[in-house]
């Protein structure tokens, strides 16, 4: 009896050790799979997931794209004059294999969310390019947070910005580009629309660099606020300015140079394709 007995619960442990183990395996991978997802190894007909994703960007001839915001997509500081919307349209030309087709550049140098927002309400030519176009592609922020006038040079400024004050207009820049998000998706639902996140400019600069902390708050609250629509989405720029931010900038210390604008063109394509 006593050796029946001492037989059972030798059982009752060892499944009981099978049983944990079984189950710490599970949330292993569990734990994995939510920390280093892996890549799909479907191997079949993408055809329609793919078609899914890009909505009016895979089904579409032609892809019409309308730029809009600051002089961040007007292009300042490219000597060729392109910007990343031109290096885009050619970039995805390439690799849709279609035509990529610029309706609007209605950019405007200063331009800060708050006008942004009024356009976007009232002016029937933004309204009627914005809700014609398969692409949309925009920056903005920049002016709200660092305040600079059109055409100053901010290597100048650089000496005035005031990092307090930086952290100040947050909030209310915020606001402003919340605005914004609900005008675009009320105008073109369908449109794929795409916001080019911030980088601080003056990140060598010993006594500026805190400033991209804001800069990351900024970037952070956008995302979340771009993350509620389906057809939006955010490509991040600032790590591409602070590692080699003196080979990026153009000679006015705050706009990309041209092959900046080549950095930010081709990871937004990344992004859609």
């Amino acid at each position: 009896m006593k050796q029946t007995s001492t037989k059972l619960w030798r059982g009752v442990s060892i499944a009981a050790v099978l049983s944990t183990l079984l189950m710490l395996t599970g949330f292993a991978y569990a734990v994995k799979d939510m920390l280093w997802p892996q890549a799909s190894s479907y191997s079949g007909d993408l055809s329609s997931t793919t078609t899914e994703e890009q909505g009016r960007l895979a089904t579409s001839d032609t892809i019409r794209v309308t730029a809009i915001g600051d002089s961040l997509t007007k292009g300042t500081g490219d000597a060729t004059g392109e910007g990343y919307v031109k290096q885009v349209i050619a970039m995805l030309s390439d690799k849709l294999d279609k035509k990529v087709q610029l309706t609007n550049n209605l950019a405007i140098n200063g331009m800060r969310a708050d006008r942004l927002a009024e356009l976007l309400k009232g002016d029937k030519g933004y309204h009627y390019a914005l809700s014609q176009s398969d692409l949309i592609l925009f920056t903005i922020g920049g002016n709200d947070l660092f305040q600079l006038a059109a055409g100053t040079n901010a290597s100048s400024a650089a000496g005035v910005v005031d990092l307090a004050q930086l952290k100040e207009r947050l909030a209310d820049g915020l606001k402003r580009f919340e605005t914004v998000t609900q005008e675009l998706a009320e105008i073109n639902p369908d449109a794929k629309i795409v916001y080019v996140g911030l980088y601080n400019p003056f990140y060598d600069l010993q006594e500026l660099r805190e400033g991209s902390l804001t800069i990351q708050q900024w970037n952070e609250q956008a995302y979340a606020m771009v993350h509620r629509y389906p057809n939006m989405m955010m490509v991040p720029t600032f790590d591409l300015f602070e590692a080699t931010i003196s080979d990026y900038l153009s000679s006015d210390h705050f706009h990309p140079n041209h092959e900046g604008y080549a950095q930010i063109a081709a990871r937004i394509v990344q992004a859609l394709h």
